[in-house]
């Protein structure tokens, strides 16, 4: 089982850290998951003091640290550092009849330190 950190929201549609996991099979002396997916990837870099505002992010995206931390941060002050090797889902999301209220729900994103950050964004699936 591989357990991978995700950034989720709860029966609110508050932002929280959560894990999702994935069972893993042996298959030719490789452990794999079972196939997973995906709508599309795109390569993310961002300069060493970026900062995001708050916002959530819509459609499940698995993001793969290359190089660089990326501090992620939730509205109860709590947070986590993705560093290189790191990976993370990000599926927060609101429905169109819930209005993004800038002091409840979301995220936000900070480039820590003074590495470029590189990353790979894996669409899951659309919302």
């Amino acid at each position: 089982m591989i357990n991978i950190p995700t950034i989720s929201v709860n029966e609110d549609f508050v932002t929280v850290f959560s894990e999702e996991a994935f069972p893993q099979h042996v298959r030719g002396g490789m452990v794999l998951t079972e196939r997973i997916d995906a709508q599309n990837l795109r390569i993310r870099t961002s300069q060493a003091g970026y900062e995001s505002d708050w916002h959530v992010a819509g459609d499940p995206t698995l993001i793969l640290v290359q190089s660089g931390t990326l501090r992620i941060t939730l509205r109860n002050g709590e947070h986590k550092d993705f560093s290189a090797g790191h990976m993370f889902i990000a599926k927060d999301y609101l429905p169109e009849h819930i209005h993004f209220d800038t002091e409840k729900h979301g995220h936000c994103a900070k480039v820590l330190g003074n590495e470029t950050l590189l990353a790979v964004h894996i669409k899951l699936e659309q919302i």
